[in-house]
């Protein structure tokens, strides 16, 4: 490899893309010192559109289409993503197998008060337009009135200070990576709110042809990260889960053995069905396909007819 070598980086240009995709740019030219990486900034039909729920206008792919239409036309070499923005097919050419180190995969709760989750009062009006928050949210605390969310991390986090809501629910890892970790007031467990499949964890997406580029992101990618997230991933697929459906997978590695979590549920959480599994750590895929064949046998296959027939 010549020096002076540039690789070009496709990134959102939200706030919370560019701090992940300088700290990937850092990471690369540690290890290798030689190489140039270049932020390419793209808007995506997702940051477009933001008064709508995700649900209704398309899920999963909004935020990733146009950085991989980048990449095939090799206006980018690589693209680095929130995980949970990615849906479980990806175009043909391309793949999502490097995954730096997990940050913390929980749901946060910030709320004017101060107040935790089971202390807000009846009636108090929680930000959100997650379909996963939103189903275990009404599952644990009916009395509660949900309101729709949208925008970037700090446009949510000024309406909740504007008192538009009392309380907002966001990803724990990006409030961290912003710097922002100290307004969370609760993270809430998977035990309460199950993450979203890859929470937490970063993807980067690259042409399954270029081997260099494999080579380059070969030092920061976390195999125990890896297990966890194809597992989840896994699981996605098998339920065909996007954004339409209230979906959550969390997995996490004991030693040799992989734990594997999934749920699904009707929009008003009045029927989740919640599933654990545990199986070997070298067959993360075979897991998480079993986990959802299991919990489409037990009535998820007819909660997922009843969302889809309704959306």
């Amino acid at each position: 490899m010549g020096t002076g070598k540039k690789l070009q980086l496709g990134t959102r240009k939200s706030a919370l893309a560019l701090a992940q995709s300088n700290w990937v740019k850092e990471e690369i030219e540690t290890h290798w010192p030689e190489i140039n990486v270049d932020l390419v900034k793209f808007t995506t039909k997702g940051d477009k559109i933001l008064d709508v729920p995700l649900a209704k206008v398309g899920g999963k792919g909004l935020f990733v289409k146009e950085i991989e239409d980048a990449l095939l036309r090799k206006n980018a070499d690589i693209a680095v993503h929130s995980l949970k923005d990615v849906p479980s097919d990806l175009p043909e050419g391309l793949e999502v197998t490097i995954f730096p180190s997990r940050e913390d995969p929980r749901d946060a709760l910030i709320s004017r008060a101060k107040l935790r989750l089971e202390e807000l009062p009846e009636g108090a009006r929680v930000g959100t337009s997650s379909l996963r928050r939103i189903a275990q949210l009404k599952n644990v605390r009916p009395d509660l009135e949900v309101a729709s969310l949208r925008g970037n991390i700090d446009t949510r986090l000024r309406k909740l200070d504007e008192g538009q809501y009392d309380a907002i629910i966001l990803a724990a890892a990006g409030l961290r990576r912003l710097g922002l970790g100290k307004r969370i007031i609760q993270l809430l467990e998977p035990e309460v709110m199950l993450p979203a499949v890859g929470q937490g964890a970063l993807g980067i997406e690259f042409r399954s042809m270029n081997t260099e580029v494999r080579r380059i992101l070969a030092p920061i990618h976390h195999e125990e990260t890896s297990i966890c997230v194809r597992a989840e991933r896994a699981f996605l697929f098998k339920l065909e889960g996007g954004c339409q459906v209230p979906l959550g997978a969390f997995a996490r590695l004991k030693g040799e053995t992989l734990e594997l979590e999934g749920m699904v549920s009707n929009e008003t959480g009045t029927n989740i069905i919640r599933m654990k599994k545990q199986g070997i750590a070298d067959q993360p895929e075979g897991l998480g396909i079993i986990l959802g064949e299991e919990i489409l046998a037990a009535g998820g296959a007819e909660i997922l007819r009843e969302v889809y027939g309704t959306n």
